[in-house]
């Protein structure tokens, strides 16, 4: 299975792309599933002009983005809480793919604040449902996450891990039991 986190900030100095270098080193180390990070920051999307309903038929600079996006069975959504909702530059990104049927998503929005995203949570909920996906009802809310990790990802807060630890098992468990399975079509 590929799982796929996307890091859904645009800062340069981003402090909720941590908690995405964490995240995959922690399935790394619990899962034998393919992991990888797309981040925002490393693809210059325009405002939302076509779908990219294909490799094929996706703009020569975006190619290697949309085959990570067709290729992930499970995607986890982290992004930092902007004005009571998610990024804008994680909206887009998910736009120009069709919608993700039957995947699961893990919800972790992070913030600097005491809130953690939690707001943003909430429009995640209504985001993965209108893209016909599954979210886990265990989401990881990040408060403070600028202190809980490294900027290279690792946890300084040790009494967060266990937050994570059921964040993991309850996503995997989704993610494993709804992989996508090709659609078949009664006449």
């Amino acid at each position: 299975m590929n799982i796929s986190i996307i890091t859904g900030s645009p800062r340069k100095d981003s402090v909720t792309h941590r908690l995405a270098l964490f995240l995959k080193n922690q399935l790394a180390q619990k899962t034998s599933h393919k992991i990888n990070i797309i981040d925002v920051r490393e693809w210059n999307l325009p405002l939302l002009q076509d779908v990219f309903v294909s490799v094929e038929k996706t703009p020569e600079e975006f190619k290697p983005l949309a085959k990570q996006m067709f290729a992930t069975d499970a995607f986890i959504l982290v992004t930092p809480e902007y004005n009571g909702s998610y990024s804008p530059a994680l909206q887009n990104l998910l736009d120009h793919f069709p919608k993700q049927s039957h995947k699961a998503f893990g919800i972790a929005p992070a913030s600097v604040g005491s809130m953690g995203g939690m707001r943003s949570s909430q429009q995640l909920l209504l985001l993965i449902s209108a893209l016909f996906g599954i979210a886990s009802p265990y989401m990881l809310i990040t408060p403070f996450v600028d202190k809980k990790f490294t900027a290279e990802g690792n946890l300084v807060d040790e009494s967060f891990q266990k937050m994570v630890d059921i964040f993991i098992k309850e996503f995997l468990w989704l993610a494993e039991s709804v992989k996508p399975q090709p659609i078949t079509v009664y006449n």
